[in-house]
């Protein structure tokens, strides 16, 4: 009996911690970043709620399975992270939380996980050389890491920031103390930071340390193996669409994650094949005993890279373990053998999703930036195992009716399906092992974000604002189709129990059968270490 008691006690609590787990980066707690949790207990359905009269305001009341829903800005595609009883997500400043910052800028929110109550934020001044680098309006991309109390994210300035996952509330943290200067913004009066303001740890600006252009907006969702952060730089063309003005800048980069300081780059020399810019974030995977880290470029080949820097020169290089030209020939040249020119429908395209590692296979699309519409794309499926040039030698399939993507896969272990949404509006299930088509559904609108999958269920959603549930299954099936009010750009995630869904300008925090929560009473802004007892003491 005892035996058996604490056998079922142990089950329980196994169960539990399946269902009770933060979402501290892109992909969770799997560095392969396949977009999958296997927590249980989530509704195929959900009613996001009608407006208040007048207002931005959701009106609780007219909700079903929303436990909450927080106001973020007029543009939102950050992918949100939850952590520590926080939940982090980038959007812009249309809504300012603050008075003092009232112009365009790009913001990174910390809510409260329990009833998504506004803590602090991170809000950065927009660069000067304007749209060609930094397109207004954007805000923050790119999904933090969290590890403890420390979070990293890459901003709109094209630099990776540590922050205090507390914010400033409870002072002024770590080396970093130029806050206000940074708040200013270069060349402008500083701002004097208080307790809604982030608190930096570290800044490494990629501009200024590499000499890296990026093309109108920096987006790489950084991924950590120890004490190594790795990111893409954004490196590109400028304003022309021919030019690359840094050719020999990197265009990914290891930091040690504790200083910010650079331990290696690339060896792919990717600079003067770019295409037009690069926004992948990196996965990894462990081949053979080995750690790999896996980066999209902006030529359109997948790149495998060693995590042990080896000093050449006066540089140290993260070494390719191999490397696999996504683009087949025939986006390429035509018929004639006459080249096409990029970004022509028919043709080419850089890799912009995130790869996903998988039993050792690596699964990722080509895709252009979605100003450039509609074209052909590909889905491939790689042998991480192997090593070099591995373009003829490594491909296990390939999928072609997908169109051009953006997205990220998604895989279901319990069944072997994957899942992809591709920027034309269709959602494909595949089978994992073979690439075997299984059904495909048409949207009927431009989506930019990714399938994910959890108990069951495939969630997703698209720029009409139409949120799609569907059963992982072999068959298609349909189970809630739902309109939030607003394009969503962003891909939904799971964490604690609770599936947080963002749309262009508010946050859900949908679980099965929640009835909505009060927001307590936001932080009021004091003084940057401000004694307890006085404003800025948290409720």
């Amino acid at each position: 009996m005892k035996f058996s008691a604490a056998l079922s006690t142990a089950f329980f609590a196994s169960i539990v911690t399946l269902s009770a787990e933060d979402w501290a980066q892109w992909g969770g707690n799997d560095p392969g970043r396949n977009m999958y949790s296997p927590a249980k207990g989530f509704p195929e359905k959900f009613e996001p709620g009608k407006f208040k009269p007048n207002s931005e305001e959701i009106d609780l009341a007219t909700t079903k399975n929303v436990k909450w829903v927080a106001k973020l800005g007029s543009q939102t595609y950050g992918n949100p992270v939850v952590s520590n009883g926080r939940i982090y997500v980038g959007t812009n400043n249309a809504s300012p939380r603050d008075s003092k910052f009232k112009e365009d800028r790009s913001c990174l929110y910390a809510f409260r996980e329990r009833d998504g109550g506004f803590l602090w934020q991170l809000a950065v001044p927009k660069l000067a050389s304007g749209k060609v680098n930094d397109w207004e309006y954007l805000g923050i991309l790119s999904s933090p890491k969290v590890q403890g109390n420390k979070l990293w994210v890459v901003t709109s300035r094209c630099e990776v920031v540590c922050l205090d996952t507390e914010g400033l509330a409870d002072g002024n943290n770590g080396p970093f103390k130029d806050e206000a200067k940074y708040l200013g913004g270069p060349g402008k009066p500083p701002i004097a930071p208080g307790t809604l303001d982030a608190d930096i740890l570290w800044r490494y600006d990629m501009m200024d340390e590499l000499g890296v252009f990026p093309h109108n907006a920096s987006n790489s969702s950084v991924i950590i193996l120890g004490d190594k952060l790795f990111t893409c730089t954004s490196n590109g063309q400028d304003w022309t669409h021919v030019n690359i003005p840094s050719p020999q800048s990197p265009s990914f980069i290891m930091l040690d994650k504790n200083t910010g300081t650079l331990l290696g780059e690339d060896d792919a020399a990717v600079g003067p094949r770019i295409k037009h810019g690069q926004w992948t974030s990196p996965s990894a995977g462990k081949v053979k005993g080995k750690d790999q880290v896996y980066f999209g470029g902006g030529d359109g080949v997948l790149y495998a890279f060693g995590t042990e820097p080896v000093k050449e020169g006066d540089v140290s290089l993260m070494k390719k373990v191999w490397w696999f030209d996504a683009v087949p020939e025939e986006y390429k040249k035509d018929k004639a053998g006459k080249p096409i020119k990029y970004p022509a429908a028919e043709g080419p395209s850089e890799i912009n999703a995130t790869p996903v590692f998988y039993k050792n296979r690596v699964y990722v699309a080509i895709g252009q930036d979605p100003e450039h519409g509609e074209g052909v794309g590909r889905l491939v499926c790689v042998d991480a195992t192997k090593s070099g040039d591995i373009t003829k030698t490594g491909l296990i399939w390939d999928f072609k009716e997908v169109h051009r993507s953006i997205s990220t896969v998604s895989i279901d272990p319990t069944n072997g399906l994957l899942f992809i949404a591709d920027f034309s509006g269709f959602v494909f299930c595949l089978d994992a092992e073979t690439g075997k088509k299984q059904w495909e559904y048409d949207m009927k609108a431009h989506m930019w974000g990714s399938t994910f999958v959890v108990d069951g269920k495939v969630y997703v959603g698209d720029e009409d604002g139409d949120v799609c549930v569907f059963a992982s299954d072999r068959k298609l099936k349909l189970l809630s189709e739902v309109n939030v009010g607003a394009p969503v750009y962003s891909t939904a995630i799971v964490a604690n129990g609770t599936l947080y869904l963002g749309s262009q300008t508010h946050l859900f925090a949908i679980a099965e059968g929640a009835k909505p929560v009060e927001v307590k009473a936001a932080l009021l802004d004091a003084p940057a270490g401000a004694k307890p007892g006085a404003a800025g003491k948290r409720p």
